[in-house]
């Protein structure tokens, strides 16, 4: 067998469940190379890595560094990818000769003449410009994502260039920069696939937070693309005490968005998370290979997040951690959105199964359920991307750092088809 065709099958099968999305134009990704401008943090690395994850083909780089081993990774996980790191800061107009046949450039950065430069080469040029960034100012911290194309000249534009002019310490945040990737990424990928980009700044803030992990242990139930980004997540945050739950085995397909199992395929889920967790981070997760089920003794654990992928099993979540008084912090996606809703046991109301209907949903398709007892993932060809799992998972510990600071965060609506993105629905179970 010819060894490329050979390797562009094998590619085919690993992006499987995107290609089944309508419309999809894998070969514009494929095609497509688009320049990145990043800073000494966490962003652009973990861009790369979902971008290299969903397909694209080219990326050029300009960062005084990027981390590593998520670098390596990203090329592990996608043969393909042709990554071109050039070390240094975007501070003068000659450096554009890097992103020479660029179809659009992602700027990560957080100085402004990197922010100026990049918007006037986008007019000058007509190139679109995907700006995100971490904020904090006062006692505020959040992120902002603006898509800029010539057309775009608003007043609002100063919202998205930084205070400071010049390369140098800033705000940065594992858990912010993980969702910036993903929306980014969503914009970058409907920019090359000629599909429908945001009309307004996407922002998302809230009060400063001093958050310490301690020493509560966590669990989380579903170890596969949410889940993966979850246990990222809480280890940016510094939490080490953490249990994966899924009697589940890894599957080619699964990696177009399981990005931590490049290596993995036939192995539990759960195991190979925690081996790479422990390995990138040096703590020590835990890994439970088994179904989560009605008879499961959460004593062990203070807070329990719920990463899985069918009904059944998240109203048994919900049922158990009602009737054992455990927080419960339940994420779900789908293609183009997603959610976060929080159960709180201290301030009472409703768990996520009651909040979303969940009941009437499975009630209204009894004859095509699976066990109740059951919280692995399912392994049925449903379509899925990458990128509504970090953003969803990123959301998901964000509102874990809110619950353990004291606050009652609201629930987490994400839409990719909306202008603004990110919903915010004052929480309904607290």
């Amino acid at each position: 067998m010819d060894m490329r065709a050979a390797d562009f099958s094998a590619e085919q099968f690993r992006l499987d469940r995107q290609l089944r999305i309508d419309g999809w134009r894998q070969e514009a990704l494929t095609n497509a190379k688009i320049g990145v401008v990043g800073d000494d943090d966490l962003a652009a690395s973990l861009f790369l890595l979902s971008a290299a994850a969903l397909g694209i083909g080219r990326v050029v780089v300009l960062a005084p560094t990027l981390q590593r081993p998520y670098d390596e990774i990203a090329q592990k996980l996608n043969p393909h990818f042709r990554l071109v790191h050039l070390q240094g800061y975007y501070t003068h107009r000659l450096v554009d000769e890097v992103f020479n046949g660029c179809n659009l450039i992602v700027d990560l950065s957080h100085y402004a003449i990197a922010n100026k430069l990049l918007l006037e080469k986008g007019f000058r040029d007509r190139m679109p410009i995907v700006r995100g960034f971490c904020c904090e100012h006062a006692d505020e911290q959040g992120f902002k994502v603006f898509t800029y194309r010539r057309g775009r000249e608003w007043q609002e534009l100063t919202q998205v260039v930084s205070p400071r002019n010049f390369p140098g310490s800033h705000f940065a945040d594992g858990v912010f920069a993980l969702i910036v990737a993903g929306i980014a990424l969503e914009e970058t990928k409907n920019l090359l696939m000629g599909g429908q980009v945001s009309d307004e700044l996407i922002a998302y803030g809230r009060k400063t937070l001093d958050f310490v992990p301690g020493e509560t242990h966590l669990l989380v139930v579903g170890a596969g693309a949410l889940g993966v980004f979850v246990g990222m997540a809480l280890a940016f945050v510094g939490c080490r005490k953490i249990t994966f739950m899924d009697a589940d085995t890894v599957e080619v397909t699964n990696l177009n968005r399981q990005v931590l199992f490049f290596d993995a395929v036939g192995e539990s889920k759960a195991a190979a998370l925690v081996r790479r967790l422990n390995e990138l981070f040096t703590i020590d997760c835990r890994a439970q290979p088994h179904d989560f089920t009605s008879a499961t003794d959460l004593s062990p654990y203070d807070v329990i997040f719920d990463c899985v992928d069918n009904f059944e099993s998240r109203i048994v979540l919900s049922e158990k951690c009602r009737d054992a008084g455990k927080v419960l912090i339940s994420g779900g996606v789908g293609v183009d959105a997603g959610q976060v809703v929080v159960f709180s046991p201290h301030h009472g109301g409703t768990t996520p199964a009651e909040l979303l209907g969940i009941y009437d949903i499975v009630a209204g398709r009894a004859g095509d359920t699976l066990p109740r007892g059951a919280a692995s993932c399912t392994r049925r060809p449903d379509p899925s991307v990458i990128m509504t799992n970090q953003i969803i998972a990123g959301f998901m510990v964000e509102s874990y750092r809110m619950l353990a600071n004291g606050h009652n965060p609201e629930n987490i609506f994400y839409d990719s088809r909306n202008n603004r993105k990110i919903l915010q629905e004052r929480s309904r179970v607290s």
